[in-house]
């Protein structure tokens, strides 16, 4: 019973861990980080599977990366990519979700303005790594960095952030549904 169950988890969280792969990508041209439904998965991951269940599944994402799986944006993997410009937001994907996690699990989760806030406090742990990691490898001001890692992403993350809002109950649905199972 044990080893089905902890199976059964290990499955899930790399189920999570696949939807944060296959999230869309369009490439801005004029910076090295694409635009992603990433965040998106990111941010339901953290609020559905909590703190500890979120951040698992993303190391996983991160770690699959790391050893060759091509799970990173555009199909990309490994050191190099994880050393570079966005290996920043690969590392406050994890972070976030734990944070999200915690802020579900003492109920910022119930309404939809306080999961959108839970959300949001996440994205903005995304930005501070994935934006203070582009400024070093960048060697670039900050007014570039943040023209490269911010500005462009911000509309498309409030848009996201509502979404994952709205989507938040189904995802309830789906964990539920799996804990059930056990």
């Amino acid at each position: 019973f044990f080893f089905s169950s902890r199976r059964r988890h290990t499955r899930f969280k790399c189920d999570w861990s696949s939807d944060v792969c296959s999230s869309d990508l369009i490439s801005l041209g004029f910076t090295p980080v694409p635009i992603t439904g990433q965040t998106f998965a990111v941010v339901v991951v953290g609020a559905a599977l909590g703190s500890i269940r979120g951040a698992t599944s993303l190391a996983l994402y991160l770690l699959l990366g790391l050893l060759g799986a091509p799970v990173y944006s555009e199909h990309k993997h490994g050191w190099h990519v994880f050393s570079g410009a966005t290996g920043g937001y690969i590392v406050g994907f994890v972070l976030a979700a734990l944070l999200i996690g915690y802020l579900a699990e003492r109920g910022w989760d119930k309404q939809v303005s306080s999961s959108v806030s839970a959300m949001l406090t996440g994205s903005v742990v995304i930005y501070l790594c994935g934006n203070i990691w582009l400024h070093h490898v960048l060697h670039a001001s900050w007014n570039t960095t943040l023209t490269y890692g911010l500005y462009p992403f911000v509309p498309g993350d409030i848009f996201k952030l509502y979404l994952a809002g709205v989507a938040l109950p189904a995802a309830w649905k789906l964990v539920q549904r799996v804990k059930g199972a056990e």
